[in-house]
């Protein structure tokens, strides 16, 4: 409807095009859905194309993220191993120093 082809929306709706199969739709898929107008399916193709490439963005920056994350995790693990390891050298050096005596 953004694209002024509400003409279309019956025949969406009535081949249950939802925004997954949208995606998939090729020029041919188009046609076979009666878009025969050349100048609609070239507009609905490019507005498939953008749509694709933000759609591929917004899940590069999901993964950006989400190793982002794990990377932090990691780094936190670690400074929690070395804080118990250090909490765990004092204990031993007085057990040391008790046995000399």
């Amino acid at each position: 409807m953004s694209l002024n082809l509400e003409q279309y929306v019956s025949e969406f709706s009535a081949q249950n095009i939802n925004g997954e199969h949208l995606l998939q739709l090729d020029g041919s898929k188009l046609k076979a859905l009666g878009i025969t107008s050349s100048q609609d399916r070239a507009i609905i193709k490019k507005k498939l194309k953008e749509m694709k490439a933000s759609l591929e963005k917004a899940r590069k920056a999901q993964e950006k993220m989400e190793k982002q994350r794990e990377k932090l995790r990691k780094k936190e693990q670690e400074q929690l191993q070395r804080k118990s390891k250090k909490a765990e050298k004092p204990s031993s050096d007085v057990t040391e120093g008790t046995n000399e005596q």
